[in-house]
């Protein structure tokens, strides 16, 4: 199965919770926060949406951070991913 966004929504691939602090310190499974960065695995088409034309700034591959509580959860295949609209993504790691 494959998941192909509409519109001006892109997929996201979060990288995993860090176990550790830098100091060294195991944190137990519920004190994790997740991480605000990603991979993006899919684009929307982009185009025409609510009367304004949009065009896509991110692509496949591209390292992204996006804001905290945007887009919905998805788990597909024993793996999850977040679809989120691109205005939600604040920035491309490079």
């Amino acid at each position: 199965m494959k998941l192909v966004p509409l519109g001006d929504r892109v997929v996201l691939k979060q990288f995993e919770a860090e176990e550790t602090t830098k100091s060294g310190i195991i944190l137990a499974g519920k004190t994790q926060e997740k991480p605000q960065e990603a991979e993006v695995v899919a684009v929307g088409p982009g185009g025409n949406i609510d009367g304004k034309e949009v065009t896509m700034q991110v692509k496949v591959g591209d390292k992204v951070i996006y804001s905290k509580y945007a887009g919905n959860e998805v788990k597909l295949e024993d793996e999850e991913f977040i679809i989120v609209k691109q205005n939600d993504i604040l920035a491309i790691v490079e």
